[in-house]
């Protein structure tokens, strides 16, 4: 279960409690897992109508592996928490294609592909997102800034799912479970609940953004072009120098990787420049 940590006021949002709909996909459970799939353990498989999903047991980790060769604008990428399936992630015409399996990027440890650049002070970063193969609707791609690149950091985050709904979200000290602030937008289903509306889905793209000012994060939005915009309230979040910063995605398959673009990726040292 996601636990919401903060509420707005926004007409047409609605921050939710309860899981995302559940699916009888490949890949969501070792019952349904594709041939020649990796196995991994019965608790990282997602929630669907064949598994239950809990989080990973008490000291459960695996190496980070780290790639040190620059990628665009990032010092070094890696695949954070050692998912059983190797990422990888190309960078050509303003674009990057990251590929990545793993368990999640929640509870009390990550399982991700992540392309970083060491950093202190103030941060802008924002992106467009698209998935350009569809794929599982709990998939997320990443804005991230974390304190290491232990599979149980100490991070803020925003995210945009594969069914459109977006977050903001922290680990407040390493090995503790991730809380978020979540928002769909629309009302299929009836809020609060429910996916985001099929328009919003189908588009495929949004832009994302995560500013750090002192120890303030904010998460903003562009829903359909506009200029963005601040969702909601900032978390408070203490990182140390240096900590890392950059772009990710997850499939939420431990066994499955999928895909997602993240282009016009802007990252600057220095607060107020989301754009």
């Amino acid at each position: 279960m996601r636990t919401i940590a903060w509420l707005t006021a926004a007409s047409l949002l609605a921050a939710i409690a309860s899981p995302l709909a559940a699916q009888d996909v490949p890949g969501t459970s070792i019952a349904n897992s594709p041939p020649g799939a990796p196995l991994a353990p019965d608790w990282a498989y997602p929630q669907s109508t064949v598994h239950n999903q809990v989080g990973p047991p008490a000291g459960f980790h695996r190496e980070t592996r780290v790639e040190n060769q620059p990628i665009g604008v990032f010092e070094a990428q890696a695949d954070v928490g050692g998912a059983i399936v190797p990422g990888s992630a190309s960078f050509a015409a303003g674009r990057y294609t990251i590929r990545s399996a793993g368990y999640n990027v929640w509870y009390t440890r990550d399982e991700f592909r992540f392309l970083f650049r060491k950093m202190s002070g103030d941060v802008s970063l924002a992106a467009d997102i698209a998935y350009p193969e569809g794929g599982f609707s709990d998939h997320k791609a990443l804005l991230v800034i974390r304190q290491s690149l232990d599979d149980d950091a100490k991070e803020a985050l925003v995210a945009l799912h594969g069914d459109g709904m977006i977050h903001l979200a922290q680990r407040p000290a390493a090995g503790r479970r991730i809380s978020d602030m979540e928002y769909r937008i629309g009302s299929r289903g009836g809020l609060p609940g429910g996916r985001s509306p099929d328009s919003l889905v189908t588009l495929n793209a949004r832009r994302i953004g995560i500013e750090k000012k002192g120890d303030q994060f904010t998460l903003w939005v562009s829903e359909q072009g506009e200029p963005m915009h601040q969702f909601g309230a900032p978390i408070t979040l203490h990182l140390t120098t240096p900590f890392y910063v950059g772009i990710g995605f997850v499939s939420h398959l431990p066994g499955v990787a999928e895909t997602a673009t993240l282009s016009s990726v802007l990252l600057e040292n220095r607060a107020g420049r989301v754009r």
